[in-house]
């Protein structure tokens, strides 16, 4: 029982899934929610988050499989594939009703989220649109977040955009360590079809353009810690392509490039974090 526990744990994405959790529930403080209304944003996005990743690991059970992916439960036998899909059923229920306590605008927005990032997994992950999923469902956080204030204000047009933007660079910046793999096993994403460096380019664009939202879109001038954002989001993909060409060369892995996304994906979360407050 207790290796069954853990496997669903790990089998969830536990990190990004706790990074999506602690981002919303942050924005969720930032934008003024009582300690009911952050209770009722992390859980309803924990849920979602739980849903998202064990169903992702119970409909690639067999690719992961094929490729030797031992760092995934399912895959070791430590959990059923079908118990997998029975929790991701749950999670993706219990997701809208636990939202339905901020109200039915809430509710419908996290849905939608929910049901595109569920999309993506299957059977958007091997189309030309597997990005369009990504921006959906990172636009929908923060208007969930901010709908689910009393009196539910309109979200702000560039808080959306910078999220979406930001979520479809993720997904450029998420693929690119699995490209390889992902080809072994037939998927043929947006990612892959663009290439490692079309990928590159894209994921570091779309960062870029999140942070420029983020640092202009809030009411009155920006800041110089907006404008020393805006450089950092522009020079560090460059620096980080450079080392990762100097790494091929020596013999070894072009990691730099995926970890320079990172780096700009955190600056666009703690941008996205601090100017909710401006809701």
């Amino acid at each position: 029982m207790r290796s069954s526990v853990l496997g669903l744990v790990k089998a969830s994405h536990p990190e990004p899934a706790a990074a999506v959790t602690v981002v919303a529930g942050l924005l969720a403080t930032g934008v003024g929610h009582r300690p009911a209304g952050i209770a009722t944003v992390v859980l309803t996005v924990l849920a979602s988050q739980l849903a998202v990743g064990w169903s992702n690991d119970a409909l690639d059970a067999r690719r992961d499989a094929m490729v030797g992916r031992t760092d995934k439960p399912v895959v070791t036998g430590v959990v059923r594939r079908r118990t997998l899909a029975y929790a991701a059923v749950a999670a993706a229920v219990a997701t809208p009703l636990l939202a339905l306590a901020a109200g039915g605008a809430a509710a419908a927005c996290v849905a939608l989220g929910l049901v595109s990032a569920l999309l993506y997994n299957w059977p958007l992950k091997s189309t030309p649109v597997s990005v369009l999923p990504y921006a959906i469902s990172f636009g929908a956080l923060p208007a969930f977040v901010v709908l689910a204030l009393p009196g539910a204000p309109l979200p702000p047009v560039w808080l959306v955009a910078a999220a979406a933007s930001l979520g479809a660079g993720a997904h450029f910046a998420n693929v690119l360590p699995d490209l390889a793999d992902d080809a072994r096993t037939g998927v043929r994403g947006l990612p892959h079809r663009l290439g490692p460096a079309g990928s590159r380019l894209a994921a570091a664009g779309l960062l870029l353009a999140a942070t420029v939202i983020l640092v202009v879109g809030p009411p009155g001038p920006p800041s110089w810690a907006g404008l020393s954002a805006i450089a950092v989001a522009a020079l560090v993909p460059a620096l980080g392509w450079y080392a990762g060409r100097v790494a091929v060369r020596s013999g070894g892995r072009p990691v730099a490039p995926f970890r320079a996304m990172l780096v700009v994906a955190l600056v666009d979360v703690v941008l996205l974090v601090a100017n909710g407050r401006v809701v």
